[in-house]
């Protein structure tokens, strides 16, 4: 009986706490029943809800839609907004803001590449490491610049590469606190910069 009863409490312990983990995206109505509109300045281009063992939070990829025809939405800046929800309200803990630089030739638009972006525990420590990755794209069609941001106990860790066919243009940079991540992540982060780089064509690698 002694035995049935621990097997019983350990599949209630561990489907307790494989609930504590999920996510999945927003539909339109869920963003408006959240109120979730007026957090960014911006349009929420995708919305994606996460729990783990931190709470419940809201994640929001927002562009600026600066210029629409049949074509393609040009935007020139977007943002990333992560709040968790806090006595009916949203408590902010972290935001991403990025815009179109000068360059030569010059960037016509950025835009989150939510095919790669994830929500997911990387490691199995019960909370979710958010992976946000987004691209411009220049006057010549071609990608000028890729950022891979991982999130980790709310701090942020990123890759900038800069696209270019000249050595002396071209880079590939990890953050000097990059090493401080667990492995597994590390790991994770490094077969999706693989997958990036065939199913795009592009170089992602440094001088």
């Amino acid at each position: 009986m002694k035995n049935y009863i621990f097997i019983l409490l350990h599949l209630t312990a561990t489907f307790i706490y494989a609930q504590k983990v999920e996510s999945y995206r927003l539909t339109k109505e869920q963003i408006t029943e959240r109120e979730l509109d007026g957090v960014s300045d911006f349009p929420i281009y995708k919305a994606f809800e996460y729990s783990d063992k931190g709470g419940v939070y809201e994640l929001l990829l927002c562009e600026n839609q600066k210029k629409i025809n049949k074509k393609d939405t040009l935007n020139t800046k977007i943002q990333a907004i992560c709040s968790i929800n806090d006595h009916g309200g949203f408590l902010e803990k972290w935001r991403i803001n990025d815009l179109l630089e000068i360059t030569e030739p010059q960037e016509t638009n950025i835009w989150f590449w939510t095919k790669y972006c994830s929500t997911k525990d990387l490691d199995g420590d019960g909370y979710i490491e958010p992976i946000i990755i987004y691209g411009t794209r220049n006057e010549d069609d071609e990608i000028s610049r890729v950022k891979i941001i991982t999130v980790y106990k709310n701090k942020k860790y990123v890759i900038r590469a800069v696209e270019c066919v000249f050595d002396e243009c071209r880079s590939f940079k990890k953050d000097a606190n990059w090493n401080l991540l667990p492995q597994k992540i590390k790991v994770y982060v490094d077969n999706l910069v693989e997958k990036i780089r065939k199913e795009q064509g592009l170089l992602l690698k440094d001088r």
